[in-house]
């Protein structure tokens, strides 16, 4: 029987020097849209390296793949690979988050540090119904907007925005093309469950909790930072996009966490 062909490498932004960070995103996302308003800061302390799933950002769809979340974790450290990282801090967003601890429990020793923000633990039957609702809506794009802006923004940002930004916002979403790979990120989304592995992990993880957050609400964040042995928690007053609502608290998070962690490591080997 034929060994079928190795899929194609993903495409990756590349971005600063220095030690490895590498990004996973989240459903329905890319690196653009998640990480964007963070690369030049990471960039300024890391050599990031951030790759786009199949279908989102700059890598194309594969019709007709199986994909899962050991696929996923694979191709993300083959990405790490290509840009010539031994080893790398790692931080996910929503589903990315649960890609990091699959990569942190499938490829130990790669991994320095774990940041998880708004992170999916898995398990939840309520978020494997907004999942399938945001599968069947990207067919209505208002109603696919309104549900965004109900779901994924916090409650506080939205209503504090004027009513003409607010109107801008639902048009802008409706008018948004959905990504070819948003049905299979969404699909693996509402399938996943990492729960049973988080003991495993061990490495200094902070987990990022978003306490506005109406699509992967902060329960799933807890569950992550209770089963990661030695994680810290802390929250940020957000919905589901704090890189958007929180720009600025959240940059001085993960800056801070990396170089907290660098120093940390720094004098355990001096």
């Amino acid at each position: 029987m034929a060994t079928p062909p190795a899929p194609a490498p993903l495409a990756r932004t590349v971005r600063g020097t220095g030690p490895g960070l590498l990004l996973a995103h989240g459903a329905g996302g890319s690196v653009h849209d998640n990480w964007g308003p963070l690369l030049d800061d990471l960039a300024a302390h890391r050599t990031v390296v951030a790759p786009d799933y199949p279908g989102s950002g700059d890598s194309p769809d594969e019709p007709g793949a199986q994909h899962s979340l050991d696929e996923l974790a694979d191709r993300l450290v083959a990405a790490a690979d290509a840009a010539g990282l031994a080893d790398f801090d790692l931080a996910g967003y929503s589903l990315g988050a649960a890609v990091a601890v699959r990569i942190a429990t499938r490829h130990p020793g790669r991994v320095r540090s774990l940041l998880l923000l708004a992170g999916l633990a898995g398990g939840s039957q309520r978020f494997r119904l907004l999942a399938d609702q945001a599968v069947a809506l990207t067919a209505h794009p208002a109603l696919w907007a309104d549900h965004s802006v109900a779901t994924v923004f916090g409650r506080s940002w939205v209503d504090a925005l004027p009513a003409a930004r607010f109107a801008e916002l639902r048009a802008g979403l409706a008018a948004e093309p959905v990504p070819a790979g948003f049905r299979w990120q969404f699909e693996l989304a509402a399938r996943t469950d990492v729960r049973a592995e988080l003991d495993r992990v061990d490495v200094p993880t902070l987990v990022v909790s978003t306490t506005e957050d109406d699509l992967v609400p902060p329960e799933q964040h807890r569950a992550l930072a209770l089963g990661i042995p030695g994680a810290r928690l802390t929250e940020l007053t957000s919905g589901h996009l704090p890189m958007v609502e929180r720009l600025p608290e959240l940059r001085d998070l993960l800056v801070g966490f990396l170089t907290d962690t660098a120093a940390r490591s720094a004098a355990a080997g001096s």
